[in-house]
């Protein structure tokens, strides 16, 4: 039943990445899609170099931010962990910004910068979160709080710099206007290395789900998977970071209601969450762009406007 749940998540995340390419400022129809009426010049120029590595972007940052979702809830047992809300990707932004203005947006490096930020971040919630173990309720004030400490860091930053740092509001928010093939090369190989070492990591993300007492009698080097899963999500998070900005709620929305449609295996949880995201990300950056067009929402906005209510939900719930 798992395995067909994936497949379902497997073709939404299909019918949206189609659902993308087909929509926008000029529809191409889906026939000139697969081929069976032929593209006129302009429009092959607008879905080779516009429409497609924004569509594959967003497929790969949906991935990135749903698994470093379902990580951190799973490691810091906490179903409202994501990596916006606590902080991780206000660590990722922080760094990435500083190596984009010391190293004068040199993409190479602004990555494993922000790969750092993020680490950083998730280490001090982590720490501050801990007291005789971890409480779902500490990481989350922790995480407000680093979070709110790293996100003046960041306005610091875009309003001293302001010249040199550009599309400030679009990164505040998190968008994929005018994400290129640039983008794609950027967070790909981010995507393959993350998603491959959490999708070996399923099994040990299960034992953990069962207690540390348990889980160190069944041999499970409990802080070992704990530091190496962090240091995946966070990964995960700061890659993404660097290509849309600070895109919120996709961590917290995705492997929640992968969660509620396939049940807590990581084995089945992780691919369908990693579709999923794919599929909303996807999915709500073509909404963003067609809604109110010619002008463009950044999907951020939306996510928010979905992912809010959700928290407030959770919060109200766990607490």
């Amino acid at each position: 039943m798992g395995n067909f749940k994936i497949f379902i998540f497997g073709a939404l995340a299909a019918g949206a990445f189609v659902f993308s390419l087909v929509n926008g400022s000029v529809e191409i129809g889906a026939d000139k899609i697969f081929g069976e009426v032929q593209l006129s010049e302009t429009e092959r120029q607008i879905l080779e170099n516009i429409r497609l590595p924004r569509t594959v972007v967003a497929l790969l940052v949906g991935v990135n931010l749903s698994l470093s979702g379902a990580i951190l809830q799973a490691v810091m047992k906490n179903p409202l962990a994501d990596p916006h809300i606590i902080g991780i990707s206000s660590g990722a932004g922080l760094f990435g910004i500083a190596a984009m203005l010391i190293f004068n947006d040199a993409g190479a490096l602004v990555t494993p910068a922000a790969f750092l930020g993020a680490l950083l971040a998730a280490a001090m919630i982590y720490l501050l979160a801990w007291k005789d173990g971890i409480r779902p309720i500490r990481v989350i004030l922790a995480g407000v709080a680093v979070s709110a400490f790293l996100g003046a860091g960041i306005s610091a930053l875009l309003i001293f710099y302001s010249e040199k740092v550009h599309g400030a509001l679009l990164f505040m928010v998190g968008g994929l206007s005018a994400r290129s093939w640039q983008h794609v090369e950027l967070l790909y190989p981010y995507t393959i290395f993350g998603a491959a070492l959490t999708f070996l990591a399923a099994r040990h993300l299960n034992v953990l789900q069962l207690g540390d007492e348990v889980a160190k009698g069944l041999g499970l080097r409990v802080n070992l998977t704990r530091t190496i899963m962090i240091a995946v999500a966070a990964l995960l998070a700061a890659s993404a970071v660097c290509v849309v900005g600070l895109l919120g709620f996709v961590g917290l929305i995705i492997p929640h209601t992968a969660r509620l449609l396939v049940g807590s295996d990581y084995r089945f949880l992780l691919p369908s969450s990693a579709l999923l995201g794919a599929a909303v990300v996807t999915f709500s950056d073509t909404l963003a762009r067609i809604l109110f067009a010619p002008a463009e929402l950044p999907v951020g906005i939306l996510m928010a406007m979905l992912g809010a209510p959700f928290f407030l939900y959770l919060l109200r719930k766990e607490i």
